[in-house]
C-alpha cells in the first residue's frame, strides 16, 4: 500500500494500538520487506546495525511468542523484562503483547535491588533477564526466571499462537517512573492510550520531504521509546535503536555522536540528560550535518543545550534559481511529558534565531486538556500565577500497578496532577519552572524553583555545562541552597563563580545559598533514566549539615 494510504488507514482503524502494530500494518498491505528497524546489538545471528524488514520483525517475535506460550505465558500474566539491548525490550515486547501477556519492562540501568523490589511488588508470573542482570538470580524475586534474553529467539516462529486481538482498553505495557524519590512505580498503560498520540499526531502531521531516518537514544524500557518505535513503524520511517551505554546515560555522548556520524540519522530523539551529554563536546567538529530535528521529552531541555543543537544540522529550504537546498542549522523540539502522562502534553520548537525559552514549553496539543490548578481549592489559577499542572488526555496510563492508594491520589477534580508547576503566559504559552517535590516556600510571596534557578545559572555562566539546584529545609525552618556545577571541558575550575550565581538566582533565593560547588560529572546522583534523584541529594544535604 502506498506510504500515505497506508497512514490514513491506520489513522481510521480503531483496532491498531500498542499492542498490535506489527499484525495491523500486514492485515493493511505494508511493504513488507523495506527495511525498518535498526539495532546496536547482534540479534538471533543478525549482525548489529542491520535493517530488520517487517516480516523478519514479526518472525522474530513470533519466534518469542512460542518460547514464552512454551512456558505458559498468556493472556494477562505480567512478565518483567530486565535487559541491557534496545533488540531484547522491543522483541520481547511484540512477542509477550502478541500472546496478550503484559510486559513490565525495566530500565537495565536500575540497580539490581532496586530492580528485585520492583518484580517483588509487581507480582507477575516470571522474569526475564540477560548475562548483564544474572546478579538478579540471588534475590528473592517471589517469582521463577523464565530465562535468558538469547534464549528466546530460539521458538519456532511457525508454533507461534494466534495473535491476541485487544480490546482498547486491555493493559498492554507496564512501564515505571524515573524513581526519583522512591522506589519506581510501576506504571500500566492501555493498547489505545499508549497509541493515542501515534494516531491523533504522528500519523496526521506533514511527512518530511525525502527519506526519515530516526535515531532513539531513548530507554527502549521506556513508555516514549515504545512510542518512538511505533510511531516510525506506521509511518514508514527508518529506525536505529542504541542500547543504554555501559549500563548508564553517563558518557554515552559519544556513542551518540559516533552513531550519528556513521547512520546519518534525519532526527534524534533523546531525554534531556542526552543534551546535556551532547554538550561536553565541540559540535562542530562533528559531522551532523544528516539532522534536521532534535526531539526531546520528558523534563524540558535547557536553553545552552538547546542553542548548542539548533546551531548544528542541517534543514531545507527554498531558494529562487536554487529550489530546495539544505543550509545549516536544525530544529529542536522540545517537550514536557512523564511516564504516566504517556505521551507529552505540550510541544514547542526551536530554530536559529528562535528567542522564547525561559523553559517555555510550548502550548498543548489538541488531544490534551490542560488546566493549572490550586491544589488546596481546585480552582484554576490566572495567566502569570503559577499552578499544578493539570491533565484530561487520552494518553494517560491507566493508573499505578498494585497501588489503587496513590493512583486515585494523583487526581484532583477529573484531572491527572502531573506533579509540575508551570503558570502560562497571557499569549496562551505554558513555562515549566519545578516539580511541586523540589519547589520551596520561601514567604513573603517568594518561591524557589530548583528547575527554573539551574536555567538562569546555565544562561548565567557560559562556561558551566550542567548544574543541580539541591534546597532544603531545616529543623529550624530555614531554606539552605547549595548549588552543584558540572564544568565545560575548557573552563577553569579555580574560579570563584559565586557572585554570578548569586545574580543567576535573584535576591530572595540568594539569600538561602549555603555554599557553591563545582563537582565531577559522576557527582549528580540520578536515576535509572537520567532525572537527578533530588530527594537523595537533599538527604545527604540535610545529613551534612547537621539537620534533623
Amino acid at each position: 500500500m502506498d506510504p500515505t494510504h497506508l497512514r490514513v488507514a491506520l489513522t481510521q482503524d480503531m483496532q491498531v494500538g500498542a499492542g498490535n502494530v506489527l499484525l495491523r500494518l500486514a492485515e493493511h498491505g505494508a511493504d513488507p520487506d523495506m527495511p525498518r528497524v535498526s539495532f546496536d546489538r547482534d540479534v538471533d545471528g543478525i549482525p548489529a546495525w542491520t535493517p530488520l524488514s517487517l516480516t523478519e520483525l514479526t518472525e522474530r517475535a513470533a519466534a518469542r511468542a512460542h518460547w514464552f506460550s512454551e512456558r505458559g505465558v498468556g493472556r494477562r500474566d505480567p512478565v518483567a523484562v530486565y535487559v541491557t539491548s534496545a533488540a531484547d525490550v522491543f522483541l520481547n515486547y511484540f512477542a509477550l503483547t502478541w500472546l496478550g501477556a503484559i510486559p513490565a519492562l525495566l530500565n537495565g540501568s536500575m540497580p539490581i535491588e532496586v530492580a528485585a523490589e520492583f518484580i517483588r511488588r509487581l507480582r507477575g508470573v516470571g522474569v526475564l533477564t540477560d548475562a548483564d542482570h544474572a546478579e538478579l538470580a540471588k534475590h528473592d524475586l517471589g517469582v521463577p526466571i523464565l530465562g535468558d534474553a538469547s534464549e528466546t529467539g530460539g521458538g519456532d516462529p511457525r508454533l507461534a499462537p494466534p495473535h491476541y486481538r485487544h480490546h482498547p482498553e486491555d493493559p498492554v505495557a507496564i512501564t515505571h517512573s524515573s524513581g526519583t524519590t522512591r522506589t519506581p512505580a510501576a506504571i500500566v498503560h492501555s493498547h489505545h492510550g499508549l497509541f493515542a498520540a501515534v494516531r491523533a499526531v504522528r500519523l496526521t502531521e506533514a511527512r518530511p520531504y525525502g527519506e526519515v531516518r530516526e535515531l532513539s537514544a531513548l530507554p527502549a524500557a521506556h513508555t516514549a521509546g515504545i512510542i518512538t518505535m511505533n510511531q516510525a513503524l506506521c509511518n514508514g520511517y527508518q529506525l536505529l535503536c542504541l542500547s543504554a551505554q555501559g549500563g548508564e546515560f553517563r558518557h554515552s555522548g559519544e556513542a551518540i555522536l559516533d552513531a550519528i556520524e556513521r547512520w546519518r540519522p534525519t532526527g534524534v530523539f533523546g531525554f534531556a540528560v542526552t543534551w546535556s551529554e551532547l554538550a561536553r563536546f565541540d559540535l562542530s567538529t562533528r559531522d551532523l550535518s544528516s539532522v534536521r530535528n532534535w526531539s526531546s521529552t520528558g523534563d524540558c531541555a535547557h536553553e545552552s543545550h538547546i542553542r548548542r543543537l539548533v546551531a548544528v544540522g542541517s534543514h531545507l529550504t527554498y531558494r529562487r534559481g536554487e529550489g530546495t537546498v539544505s543550509v545549516q542549522g536544525s530544529k529542536f523540539i522540545d517537550t514536557l511529558g512523564s511516564t504516566e502522562m504517556g505521551h507529552s502534553a505540550f510541544a514547542m520548537i526551536h530554530r536559529l534565531g528562535s528567542d522564547r525559552y525561559d523553559r517555555c514549553v510550548g502550548k498543548p496539543y489538541p488531544f490534551a486538556e490542560v488546566a493549572l490548578l490550586d491544589v488546596g481549592t481546585g480552582a484554576e489559577v490566572g495567566p502569570g500565577q503559577v499552578g499544578h499542572l493539570g491533565l484530561k488526555s487520552p494518553t494517560l496510563a491507566l493508573g499505578y500497578w498494585n497501588d489503587s492508594v496513590n493512583t486515585f491520589r494523583t487526581r484532583l477534580n477529573g484531572y491527572y496532577l502531573t506533579g509540575d508547576l508551570l503558570y502560562r503566559d497571557e499569549e496562551g504559552y505554558y513555562y515549566h519552572v519545578d516539580r511541586a517535590s523540589d519547589a520551596l516556600d520561601l514567604g513573603g510571596g517568594d518561591w524557589l524553583y530548583t528547575a527554573l534557578s539551574e536555567e538562569r545559572i546555565l544562561k548565567q555562566c557560559a562556561d558551566v555545562r550542567d548544574c543541580s539546584v539541591i534546597a532544603v529545609r531545616e529543623s529550624d525552618g530555614r531554606v539552605v541552597t547549595q548549588v552543584l556545577l558540572v564544568l565545560a571541558a575548557d573552563a577553569d575550575p579555580e574560579l570563584d563563580r559565586e557572585a554570578d550565581v548569586r545574580t543567576a538566582l535573584g535576591a530572595p533565593v540568594a539569600a538561602t545559598l549555603q555554599r557553591v560547588v563545582t563537582i565531577p560529572d559522576d557527582g549528580v546522583v540520578m536515576g535509572p533514566t537520567g532525572k537527578v534523584r533530588k530527594f537523595l541529594m537533599r538527604q545527604q544535604l540535610l545529613a551534612g549539615s547537621g539537620a534533623s
